[in-house]
């Protein structure tokens, strides 16, 4: 920024700067805390201890695109081919219910606790494929980052980068946080009855998700 270059202000661009910046980290905070799909998934992962790197790193690296396209305006463009948010929002609202009636199924029919092991059961593929869909396939995901984000980044003009910066740092923390802070409920899933209970709310969760996405709201 320009005022940084004249001598005795670069502290005052410096507490723009970050104030800047942790308007954008507060706004994905709170965009990103709601219970949805891809936390839901992130948080399972966790718990199982399998592929969580992988996973994390797919939801951050989505969430950078997301992010940065929507800060280089990329939100006008979206609205310019209504057809494909459509397309998005029936095929994510289909692959929501048959994920949902699968954890109420689990949620039914569960009897085994926690297996530290469980990744030797799921491919990497499969789990990245998901991850994939979860974040991808669900047009909120595009209102939040590429629409919402963008537009408040667009208000503090030169600054909008460090804005966007500030919005994927706290994307990138809550996902490393609820991917690997989710070993320390280990304890509490070792009980089959905790694992019939998340997938139970999972259930419900994603099936509350198709629902809003079929209606359009």
């Amino acid at each position: 920024m320009q005022v940084a270059t004249i001598r005795g202000w670069e502290p005052i661009a410096e507490t723009f700067t970050l104030t800047i910046f942790l308007a954008g980290f507060a706004l994905s905070l709170s965009l990103i805390l709601a219970i949805g799909a891809q936390n839901a998934f992130v948080l399972r992962q966790g718990l199982k201890r399998a592929h969580v790197g992988a996973v994390v790193a797919v939801c951050c690296l989505s969430e950078a695109v997301l992010i940065f396209a929507g800060v280089a305006g990329f939100g006008a463009v979206a609205t310019r081919a209504p057809w494909a948010l459509e397309a998005m929002r029936w095929g994510g609202a289909a692959f929501l219910v048959v994920y949902g009636l699968r954890s109420l199924r689990d949620a039914l029919t569960t009897t085994e606790a926690l297996d530290p092991d469980g990744s030797a059961r799921q491919s990497l593929r499969a789990a990245l494929a998901t991850t994939l869909l979860l974040t991808w396939a669900n047009p909120h995901v595009y209102l939040d980052t590429v629409g919402l984000i963008g537009a408040v980044a667009a208000t503090h003009g030169e600054g909008r980068w460090v804005f966007g910066g500030g919005a994927l740092a706290a994307s990138v923390l809550f996902f490393a946080l609820l991917g690997y802070g989710a070993r320390g409920l280990a304890p509490v899933f070792a009980r089959p009855k905790a694992w019939r209970a998340l997938d139970g709310v999972v259930g419900v969760t994603m099936l509350a998700l198709a629902a809003t996405l079929a209606s359009g709201a």
